[in-house]
């Protein structure tokens, strides 16, 4: 106690001589009352280098615990020893001090317990003391260090994550959770340090901090290994916003250092919802692009299997009527008698044909009005020659469709596509504009499963009739046609 003291003294007299800023900072040593330090000073080829230790003497044995406190972790059916720290103890070539063996004790418990385990079990866990002890000059000296065992069931490390950093290192935590960082490092002098710093600021190594971090020693043929383990508690947001740096400082190499920041995981459930969510989008553009790829399959097929029309009083489902086109252009009258054909007969369409059901003797506008009137749609059809009423009439009808609301459906060719611009008659084109267009395209739309068909039904509304001859193949129309 008397050399303790004499130490101290002296430490304290020599700093009153200094100026200036410490270049380093001090060695952080803590003993408690009664018990021998040792402090070294490197031999270092500077003469002028100074080593400053801050020496703390605690004068009750749970301050010191508090402050000195290594832990060991271990796992349950696997051998387990227990290392005694190996700090501020005397160099091996001290002249006249003789190391004892190392004397262990568990708390709470009176006979000494040995440091090895070659199975260790989950009531092995506890507090545990040992004392290495010297003898110099005919008296003990003695040097007391608490190490707690924690016994784990497996390897896996639960809610603590122990990671090792590398430069610019991200480490993904919970919040709230435990973590710890250790970082590790080999040096070769035992003034060599490794810290943390929060920022600019030294990470305290008093573990009552919710932010603290501890050293551990091990010695072997390679150097001084040694390990700074960063703990947090609980990680809180804060811990979240800053950066974590593990500095190296030694006596005989320029400092190193690493950072690290900690990331929030993402959330399971966040995941889930976003895969979700991402998943609901994909299907629904899928589906979207699929119903306007195959709305016209759709509605066909549910109206050919599903709907039942009524009888709205109209004796026609379509009256279709020819238009003056250029010669060029027009259906000839083969491809309109096949138009008529497959609409009643494929289709089960009832037709009002101007030349078949216009009843003679009437005026022709009149006759036109009443089979609009008994019509549910209108089919303009382009013909070369024209063989109906006449173009003269399309105002007349353009009239009657835009008072009754009659559905309107506008066949064209391929040319009239071609020349609609300023080629067509001012009544065609507000007819053309006022109702559904459908493109004839010559032979290619004579089959009964073309596009043509496919669309003018679409358009048109569904026969009120049963369909006739239904069961009549494409093969059969497509001979008839030939």
């Amino acid at each position: 106690m008397m050399k303790v003291k004499i130490l101290i003294a002296l430490l304290l007299l020599h700093l009153t001589f200094l100026t200036g800023v410490c270049p380093r900072r001090p060695r952080e040593i803590d003993v408690k009352t009664g018990e021998m330090v040792a402090l070294h000073c490197p031999d270092t080829r500077n003469a002028s280098s100074q080593f400053w230790f801050r020496l703390t003497v605690y004068t009750t044995e749970r301050e010191y615990e508090e402050r000195n406190m290594y832990s060991e972790t271990c796992y349950t059916q696997e051998s387990c020893k227990l290392n005694c720290p190996d700090v501020n103890i005397p160099a091996e070539n001290t002249p006249d001090i003789t190391s004892n063996s190392i004397i262990w004790h568990k708390e709470g418990e009176s006979l000494p317990k040995a440091s090895y385990f070659p199975k260790v079990e989950k009531n092995d866990q506890g507090v545990y003391t040992c004392i290495r002890s010297y003898l110099y000059h005919g008296q003990i000296y003695n040097m007391t260090f608490t190490v707690v065992l924690d016994v784990q069931p497996n390897k896996k490390s639960g809610e603590t994550a122990i990671l090792s950093p590398c430069e610019n290192d991200v480490f993904h935590v919970d919040l709230g959770s435990t973590v710890m960082i250790d970082c590790k490092a080999v040096m070769y002098s035992e003034f060599d340090e490794v810290f943390w710093l929060s920022g600019s600021s030294f990470v305290e190594t008093n573990n009552s901090f919710p932010v603290f971090y501890n050293n551990t020693w091990e010695y072997d043929t390679e150097g001084i290994k040694m390990t700074a383990s960063l703990v947090f508690k609980r990680v809180s947001e804060e811990d979240l916003s800053k950066n974590y740096t593990c500095k190296l400082e030694s006596v005989y190499e320029p400092a190193s250092f690493v950072t690290i920041t900690l990331a929030q995981k993402a959330s399971p459930f966040s995941v889930s919802l976003a895969l979700g969510i991402v998943g609901i989008v994909v299907v629904i553009a899928v589906t979207v692009a699929v119903y306007v790829k195959l709305k016209m399959d759709i509605a066909l097929f549910l109206r050919d299997t599903c709907y039942n029309s009524k009888s709205d009083g109209k004796s026609y489902d379509a009256f279709l009527m020819c238009y003056e086109s250029d010669t060029d252009i027009g259906l000839n009258e083969d491809d309109r008698k096949w138009l008529e054909s497959v609409l009643e007969e494929r289709f089960g369409y009832s037709l009002c044909l101007n030349d078949r059901d216009v009843l003679p003797g009437k005026a022709v506008a009149e006759a036109v009005l009443d089979c609009i009137e008994q019509s549910r749609a209108v089919v303009l059809v382009p013909a070369s020659p024209d063989p109906g009423p006449g173009s003269g009439l399309l105002s007349v009808i353009h009239a009657a469709l835009v008072e009754r609301q009659t559905r309107l459906v506008f066949i064209k060719t391929e040319t009239t596509e071609v020349s609609r611009s300023g080629s067509l008659p001012e009544n065609l084109q507000l007819l053309g504009e006022a109702g559904d267009c459908v493109t004839w395209k010559g032979i290619s739309s004579t089959p009964p499963s073309s596009s043509f068909w496919k669309q003018l039904r679409y358009y048109l509304p569904a026969p009120q009739h049963a369909q006739k001859q239904r069961l009549l193949s494409q093969t059969t129309y497509q001979d008839d046609k030939c």
